[in-house]
């Protein structure tokens, strides 16, 4: 069977849906996947004043006139499924539709997108889902699409992690004064939604003194987090709140070794949420427990009591409750931390995700 994917969202575009399509691509079981992104305004064209939307009709009728493709993989149900559904009825070929997260929510919202969205997936052969939430939702806004419906959550380039760089753990130690410090580290992009602002209130009311709270990466909300670190802490509060801004691969690593909890509880900003977490596991793979918000796809990522702490991300005093939790026990910590080691390596690799997605899309064709 010949596969192409439909997609906005490609290396080197960044960001995690970027990644999990670029990895299903490069772990497929057969050399016949293709892809078709939207680097050169192939799909979506921001000049044209309507129906931007219009040069994937165009390119898709093209490749499918000139090509034997047998599957659409669609990335984003809207616009890009209309674009398949109307190809679909001139030309033969199976078409199957990825959802997130905030991709659902959006073609829910009003009643035009909820009928083309329902349009598109009754005649969709397959829904892949990147986790649980999500298939949740599905089948409440169209029952029966559970028959056709998998999970397939992101995961990781095993072979990506690095072994520890101790001369670099020891520069990063001795830069920011960690020595006997207890470090509490957060990743990702500074929006509201991944709860760094309340890690910071609930930081404020932990009993013990003995750490630092390290938050790497950059965002709209970056003045933001350290206006608030600063009316919480005080001017001085960069002894107690490390802002490292983006940084490289091999320093983020670095900081994965030295943390002793990794924090995000992300929550749910009017249907915006995790649609899974990979920086969960990217902590696991690192020995190390997690504190996540119970919000959105989040529970595929992280099981309570098993490699980490499930929180209600909406309250301070219970994040703040889990970090000296972990703090006070670490032998606790410990386990979370090597069960989720052994919980990344046998299940989330993606070579294991994309041979799961293949054999369910050809197994009735």
């Amino acid at each position: 069977m010949k596969f192409l994917l439909l997609t906005l969202e490609y290396p080197p575009t960044n960001g995690g849906i970027a990644h999990y399509y670029s990895n299903l691509s490069a772990n497929w079981p057969k050399a016949n996947f293709d892809v078709l992104d939207n680097q050169n305004n192939e799909l979506l064209d921001p000049k044209l004043k309507f129906f931007k939307w219009r040069p994937s009709i165009k390119n898709l009728y093209r490749l499918l006139k000139n090509k034997d493709i047998d599957y659409l993989l669609i990335g984003q149900i809207l616009p890009l499924g209309a674009s398949a559904w109307l190809c679909s009825f001139i030309f033969k070929f199976r078409y199957g539709v990825f959802f997130h997260g905030l991709d659902f929510s959006l073609a829910t919202k009003g009643g035009r997108k909820k009928y083309l969205t329902k349009l598109i997936l009754k005649r969709a052969d397959k829904i892949i889902s990147a986790n649980s939430y999500v298939a949740k939702q599905l089948k409440e806004f169209l029952p029966g699409s559970e028959n056709k419906t998998i999970i397939i959550n992101p995961a990781l380039t095993l072979r990506a992690i690095q072994k520890p760089n101790e001369q670099l753990i020891e520069k990063l130690k001795q830069r920011y004064d960690l020595d006997s410090k207890k470090i509490i580290l957060s990743i990702g992009r500074l929006v509201r939604r991944k709860g760094f602002d309340y890690s910071l209130q609930a930081l404020k009311q932990i009993n013990t003194d003995n750490w630092v709270y390290v938050i790497i990466g950059d965002g709209p909300d970056r003045d933001y987090l350290k206006q608030s670190a600063g009316d919480l802490f005080g001017e001085n509060y960069a002894s107690k709140i490390i802002f490292t801004g983006e940084i490289q691969e091999t320093e983020k690593a670095a900081w994965l070794d030295l943390a002793d909890i990794f924090l995000m509880p992300s929550r749910n900003i009017d249907g915006d949420y995790e649609g899974f977490g990979i920086v969960y596991l990217e902590a696991n793979a690192h020995h190390k427990p997690v504190i996540a918000g119970d919000s959105g796809g989040v529970r595929d990522a992280v099981k309570h009591g098993f490699n980490g702490l499930l929180i209600n991300p909406e309250n301070p005093q219970e994040i703040s409750q889990a970090i000296e939790k972990l703090l006070n026990q670490p032998e606790l910590a410990k386990n979370l931390g090597e069960f989720g080691y052994q919980r990344v390596i046998t299940y989330f690799s993606w070579t294991k995700q994309a041979k799961k997605l293949y054999d369910f899309l050809i197994s009735d064709k």
